[in-house]
C-alpha cells in the first residue's frame, strides 16, 4: 500500500460495494490521499463526525441512509466539499444528489485519472474559503459589491442579504462571485462551468442549473434571471 502524502487532503469514502471500496481507496491512496472508509450511510456519518475529512466521497445507493439522506444531514452541519458517485445517469438521480448539496458527481464506471481529476478541481475550489474566518483589512482586491440589499464581501468572503449572513458552499459562493463581478451581465453555462468548476470541455450543464438554483433560494429567487437557451444573469430587484 502506498504511504499517503503528509499534509495531503483526506478523503472519507462512503461505499457499500465491498471490492469498489477496496479498490478505490488504493486507487486514491496511490495519488498520495489519504482515505477513511464506511461502508453505510449512518457508519459513515458517524466517521464524518469524528474526524471531518477534507472531502467526502459517496455513493448514492447506500444502506441504513443512502447517499442523498446522507449528503443532506452532512450540509446541515458542514460546508466541506461532496462529491457523489452513482451508477445511475437519469436526470433526477443526477439532480437528487446536487440539490442535497453535493459540489460535483462522478458517474460509474469511472477510471481513476478521471475521479482523481475531479477530487482536485473540487478541493481547489475549496481554497477560495479561509481556513479561519477572520476579516482581513482593506487593501487591494479587497472591496464589497452592493447589489440591492445583497453584500458580497470579496475579501472576507462573507455574504449578506438584508444584513443577514447567508452561509454558502465553497461553489456557491465562487458562482455568486461571478455573477456579482458582472451584473447585469448574460454568463452563459459553458462559460460559468470553465470559471467555477474548471471544466474546459462539454461537462453536463445540469451541474450549474442546480447550482443557481441553490444560491437563488439562499439569496432570493429573482435577483438571478434565466435567459433561456443560453445561461443566466445577476439583476437588481429593486
Amino acid at each position: 500500500m502506498t504511504t499517503p502524502v503528509p499534509g495531503a487532503p483526506r478523503i472519507l469514502l462512503v461505499e457499500d460495494d465491498e471490492v469498489i471500496r477496496e479498490a478505490t481507496q488504493l486507487a486514491l491512496e496511490r495519488y498520495g490521499f489519504p482515505v477513511e472508509t464506511a461502508a453505510d450511510g449512518l457508519e459513515g456519518l458517524e466517521r464524518f463526525r469524528a474526524a471531518p475529512p477534507d472531502l467526502l466521497l459517496l455513493d448514492v445507493m447506500l444502506p441504513l441512509l443512502d447517499g442523498v439522506g446522507l449528503c443532506r444531514r452532512i450540509r446541515e452541519e458542514s460546508q466541506l466539499p461532496i462529491l457523489m458517485m452513482s451508477a445511475r445517469t437519469e436526470p433526477i438521480d443526477v439532480i437528487s444528489g446536487l440539490e442535497a448539496g453535493a459540489d460535483d458527481y462522478v458517474v460509474k464506471p469511472f477510471e481513476t485519472a478521471v475521479l482523481v481529476a475531479r477530487i482536485r478541481t473540487v478541493l481547489r475550489r475549496t481554497g477560495i474559503a479561509p481556513a479561519a474566518p477572520a476579516a482581513p483589512a482593506a487593501g487591494p482586491g479587497h472591496a464589497v459589491r452592493v447589489i440591492d440589499d445583497l453584500e458580497v464581501d470579496t475579501g472576507a468572503l462573507e455574504v449578506r442579504v438584508a444584513g443577514r449572513p447567508v452561509p454558502l458552499t465553497p461553489t456557491e459562493l465562487r458562482l455568486l462571485l461571478e455573477f456579482t463581478a458582472s451584473p447585469g451581465v448574460l454568463m452563459e453555462r459553458q462559460t460559468l462551468l470553465e470559471r467555477v468548476w474548471d471544466y474546459s470541455w462539454g461537462a453536463d450543464s445540469r451541474v450549474v442549473d442546480v447550482h443557481v438554483q441553490r444560491l437563488r433560494a439562499k439569496i432570493g429567487a429573482a435577483r438571478i434571471e434565466t435567459v433561456r437557451g443560453f445561461g443566466y444573469r445577476l439583476r437588481r430587484t429593486a
